[in-house]
């Protein structure tokens, strides 16, 4: 998460696709609290979910023992979702693009994508482990 923003919830999943419910529950929270644009919300519930897909089922191998860490950081007009997972990460430089017409038609690789076309920003770390998708209030 960069700079200047502050930690204002936290919450640790099984890596379980039965976790999402809790995930949308947090989103709910979040927005609620924000005060985030009502019509910034459809965004933020699929970028930020998409990410915790991603963790469990390419980062965690959809491993019962494992978790998907998520940090949610506030600042005066955006705020933010780190998901973690245990994962040994991924090349994210090097994703093939989802609308070259070798891609289209395939039924994965666009999260990422779609993630980055629903958000104000989205940061890799960890090589890969870590995941920041910034989004704005207003």
């Amino acid at each position: 998460m960069k700079d200047g923003f502050v930690e204002i919830e936290n919450l640790k999943v099984p890596s379980s696709f039965e976790s999402i419910n809790k995930v949308e529950a947090l989103i709910d929270s979040v927005c609620e609290k924000l005060l985030v644009n009502k019509d910034y919300y459809g965004n933020v519930l699929i970028a930020v979910t998409e990410a915790v897909n991603n963790a469990i089922q390419h980062g965690n191998k959809e491993s019962g023992a494992l978790t998907v860490d998520l940090y949610v950081g506030d600042k005066e007009t955006d705020f933010c979702f780190c998901i973690e997972d245990s994962g040994k990460g991924f090349d994210f430089r090097s994703l093939p693009d989802p609308t070259s017409p070798e891609n289209i038609e395939l039924e994965n690789g666009r999260g990422i994508y779609l993630m980055k076309s629903l958000a104000e920003e989205v940061e890799f770390e960890d090589n890969g482990r870590s995941v920041n998708i910034y989004f704005s209030k207003k």
